[in-house]
């Protein structure tokens, strides 16, 4: 990977440019032209190292979405991750190294449509969904430093914590819509969002400035594809923490720089103990593995009963849907 592959894909995960012409500012950061910086993201796309430019949403705030494990004989575990994939609620699906083999995400524009696909699911494999919505979070931010060998997360730009929530109005669900697959790679796609939404360039820069304040928005930029570029070892790793104290831990964990995600989440006995998860990306095992051990030491883990669930393999990836998608026709 050249210079200028590597920059762009490492430097511009978060902070893409909220302007007319983001690309040309993108451009002279890395000195090269515009329509170069365009055709190496479309040929990274392509390739499949990148997965989109533009908006990750944090959980629950537009729609709903859940964390699922199923426990898959192994002879039928390609069939059912099959049916889970054909779903396009779903958007992570992997299999780990458990008895709870089989994890993916679903998303939906709400409570009801969820519960349906689950329920769906179930019945098409004959075997039951372990559900696992988020109770809390802790550090959400799957972004990859690309010149480091384990996968520490960026922090997130500090933003005043807003009074009241966001309340989203019909031109932020279309908005949403049209940017949920990702910005289109021309050099000025805000203009050809608002062209798409029925609204001026400025408002969709407004709306997005505004969905950014309001952390509907995580973060704006090139969306990495952590495997094809490396990442290829990653560790679910769960713990039992008492309730009094998984709030004291999951904050230390988040804070840490050591883990790209940690959530607490719901326990389900007596088959699933555990109520604190997070994210170690690495390129090997045992660059894992260390990381772990170093993240034990620094918060005071070793009193907890844990797992590492590492991947085996990756039945999908892709970003998830939270509204009827917009035509893309109209953006091309």
């Amino acid at each position: 990977m050249s210079d200028a592959q590597l920059s762009l894909l490492n430097d511009f995960q978060r902070g893409f440019p909220l302007s007319p012409a983001p690309f040309e500012l993108m451009s002279r950061h890395l000195g090269i032209g515009v329509d170069e910086v365009l055709e190496m993201l479309r040929r990274l796309t392509r390739e499949g190292f990148v997965s989109r430019v533009g908006a990750v949403f944090r959980p629950n705030r537009v729609g709903v979405s859940t964390l699922a494990a199923m426990a898959v004989p192994e002879a039928r575990l390609a069939e059912v991750a099959a049916q889970v994939n054909a779903r396009p609620e779903i958007n992570h699906n992997y299999e780990r190294e458990h008895r709870f083999n089989l994890w993916f995400v679903a998303t939906a524009a709400n409570a009801a449509h969820l519960d349906r696909v689950l329920r769906e699911i179930e019945a098409q494999s004959g075997l039951p969904v372990m559900r696992l919505p988020m109770v809390q979070d802790y550090h959400i931010d799957l972004g990859f430093d690309l010149r480091r060998t384990v996968a520490l997360a960026h922090q997130p730009r500090r933003r005043a914590t807003p009074a009241h929530p966001l309340e989203l109005d019909e031109l932020d669900y279309a908005l949403i819509a049209a940017i949920q697959d990702g910005l289109p790679l021309v050099a000025h796609p805000y203009a050809a969002v608002a062209a798409l939404v029925g609204a001026s360039e400025a408002a969709v820069l407004q709306r997005l400035e505004r969905m950014l304040d309001h952390d509907v928005i995580k973060r704006l930029g090139v969306v990495v594809r952590h495997h094809e570029l490396g990442f290829r070892a990653n560790a679910m790793v769960v713990l039992d923490v008492p309730d009094a104290e998984v709030d004291g831990v999951g904050r230390c964990i988040g804070a840490s720089g050591l883990v790209n995600l940690c959530y607490q989440r719901p326990r389900r006995l007596p088959e699933w103990p555990y109520n604190l998860f997070c994210m170690i990306h690495g390129k090997d095992r045992d660059a894992v593995r260390a990381h772990h051990a170093h993240l034990r030491d620094q918060c005071a883990l070793h009193g907890y009963r844990y797992e590492i669930l590492f991947s085996r393999q990756r039945f999908k990836q892709t970003g998830a849907r939270y509204v009827a998608p917009a035509p893309r026709e109209a953006i091309a």
